[in-house]
């Protein structure tokens, strides 16, 4: 089922929470809803699902318009942050709650209701929990009873509210990976919220980056981590050094250097900014004529798969590169070296 939101606004009170949002979701796609505490990215998600009623624009669920329509009725499973499972029923009766309170035309038998919860059990690795009460259980393991009590009623759209949000780092990326092999497997036009970067771009099929109630880009996680639309998503997506600069007559001008700055040709002289990510810049121990800049290295962080060097550039801003760890050893980098920088890439916004 396809999901198609149009200029959607939500208000409560004087606050305005999303506004003139849209956004399409193709039938089958997993799509993760990115931005910072505040963004709105919550609040949509509920509006897909019917939990708030809009200010104004439309849902449409496989081209018809469901904006009035009931809950019960948009075949939405909603997985919530913290779990709200039962604490009172066993893992077995959390899964089976949906089925059982069907109205009595809708309302599976009790074998059928059997079979599809040991299948879902079975699908989400709990089948020998099936006895326990939550309370029982690890976080995760409450995270995935909540996911298959979603699944139970056989939705045709899964949203899902921070599903990681409470659980520790490593947890985090178990759950992640398998909630993507999941969706392989099922099909199921999934969306879920999240403020974790790398969850929305390891997971996600396309990525909606929120900011203030607004999308300031949706993409591929390819797409919006190599080529960000707005400032704001390049700062929000990982680590990138900020240098300002100018442009005039087609060049960019910081510090020493001077690049070629095409589309920015017949601008006058402009205050810009220049993002370029860690591993976007490149180290030498000498110069070799190229567009580099002197600095000094102030503290290394060799922790990990790829080394972090912090960098005092000849003007005095900070700089921070990310090496291999073969060329950190080749360079034999310490506190105090000097070293020429040379930029691979980057991206320029006028200010």
């Amino acid at each position: 089922m396809s999901i198609e939101v149009v200029g959607l606004t939500k208000r409560f009170g004087t606050f305005v929470a999303i506004t003139d949002v849209s956004l399409r979701v193709e039938t089958g796609e997993l799509v993760a809803l990115l931005g910072p505490s505040g963004s709105g990215k919550t609040t949509l998600l509920r509006v897909i699902a019917g939990l708030e009623i809009p200010d104004a624009g439309s849902i449409l669920f496989d081209g018809q318009n469901s904006t009035d329509r009931r809950i019960a009725d948009r075949r939405v499973g909603f997985v919530f942050q913290h779990y709200a499972l039962f604490r009172h029923m066993s893992v077995f009766e959390n899964i089976a709650f949906g089925l059982r309170v069907r109205p009595r035309d809708r309302r599976p038998t009790r074998a059928d209701i059997e079979q599809r919860v040991h299948r879902l059990l079975d699908l989400v690795q709990l089948e020998a929990m099936a006895d326990r009460f939550p309370s029982q259980l690890s976080g995760g393991q409450r995270q995935r009873v909540a996911l298959a009590r979603a699944l139970a009623v056989e939705p045709q759209v899964l949203l899902l509210d921070e599903p990681f949000g409470a659980l520790d780092a490593k947890v985090r990326k178990e759950l992640r990976r398998w909630l993507r092999r999941l969706h392989d497997d099922l099909h199921v036009t999934s969306i879920f919220v999240t403020h974790d970067q790398e969850e929305a771009l390891e997971a996600a099929d396309r990525v909606v980056v929120m900011n203030q109630g607004r999308v300031e880009q949706v993409g591929t996680p390819s797409e919006v981590y190599a080529r960000p639309a707005t400032p704001f998503v390049y700062d929000f997506l990982g680590d990138v050094n900020l240098f300002r600069g100018r442009i005039e007559r087609g060049k960019a001008y910081i510090g020493p250097l001077e690049f070629d700055a095409p589309g920015h040709a017949d601008r006058e002289a402009r205050i810009a900014t220049l993002y370029i990510r860690p591993h976007q810049l490149e180290i030498d121990r000498v110069g070799n004529g190229e567009q580099q800049f002197r600095a000094r290295v102030a503290r290394v962080n060799p922790a990990g798969p790829f080394v972090k060097v912090d960098l005092v550039a000849e003007w005095g801003d900070p700089v921070r590169v990310e090496l291999s760890q073969e060329r950190y050893l080749a360079l034999a980098l310490e506190a105090g070296t000097e070293v020429f920088v040379r930029p691979k890439d980057m991206s320029i916004f006028i200010a």
